[in-house]
């Protein structure tokens, strides 16, 4: 199969981000080329918002990616790393980040070179629907900020059997947490979500309030209902016992080695 380069910092992984990780797949084996605190730092002039640890754990979450390789020797941004290049290979780049000097490089070093139009990259495609085999968990939230300690929720859940991740609607969001909620729609969060390979299927919630996945719950029947420790509530519990619903509350700890992070501190509101 062809091995297909891309190369970034990856800094601040947003949906643009995961939607050129998709696209790049389609061409063959993707290998992320992920730069390292000090390469981001040499080649910016600034360092990251992220620490590689972080970054790399993110990365390595989205299911369109095959393998990731730090960077540490790149000394340029329109060359790969000596050790990347290899026969049969492409180097995949969105249509803002092709340059003449990328595809010389490719040109000299018997490299394919792959621009990804921005028409390629507009929507949001979501894999076909299909019901998860139980035993199945559901879990619920907003995901406005998708982050590593989401990635970690989604990892730990998913131990419990195939994980559904019920995604707030927008109209609910913002009636649950007010004006100027969600910073991203509806349609984009529940594909940032779905990119997770823990998550075998993201759907969008239909009804209202604390509850607002009671309709979902209903549709896959799923064996365990798990929320992290902000989202405990009381009539998720009054409803799981009412419904022979297993409930299970996971501490919210990151990764080990990683930050805590929360939506609220990366929105900055």
């Amino acid at each position: 199969m062809t091995t297909v380069f891309v190369s970034g910092s990856f800094d601040d992984l947003r949906s643009r981000h995961v939607r050129s990780l998709q696209e790049a797949s389609r061409l063959g084996d993707l290998h992320v080329l992920l730069w390292s605190d000090d390469t981001v730092q040499r080649l910016t002039g600034q360092p990251p918002k992220f620490p590689q640890a972080e970054r790399l754990y993110l990365i390595e979450s989205i299911r369109y990616v095959n393998h990731v390789s730090l960077t540490t020797e790149l000394t340029a941004t329109e060359a790969l790393p000596a050790t990347a290049p290899v026969s049969s290979a492409i180097w995949a780049v969105t249509e803002a980040d092709d340059t003449a000097a990328k595809r010389a490089f490719c040109a000299a070093h018997g490299l394919g070179y792959h621009v990804i139009s921005a028409a390629e990259l507009a929507g949001f495609p979501m894999p076909p629907e299909s019901v998860p085999d139980h035993p199945s968990v559901i879990v619920t939230g907003c995901y406005d900020w998708l982050h590593s300690g989401h990635v970690r929720f989604f990892e730990e859940a998913s131990s419990y059997g195939r994980l559904i991740v019920a995604v707030g609607n927008d109209a609910n969001v913002r009636h649950l947490k007010g004006e100027g909620h969600p910073l991203q729609p509806q349609e984009e969060r529940r594909y940032m979500v779905g990119a997770i390979r823990h998550v075998a299927l993201a759907v969008l919630t239909s009804g209202w309030g604390w509850l607002d996945a009671e309709p979902e719950i209903a549709r896959f029947r799923p064996d365990y209902y798990i929320v992290n420790e902000d989202g405990d509530k009381p009539e998720k519990r009054a409803f799981c016992a009412a419904h022979g619903l297993q409930y299970i509350v996971l501490r919210r700890t990151p990764k080990a080695g990683l930050p805590q992070r929360s939506s609220t501190q990366l929105r900055g509101f």
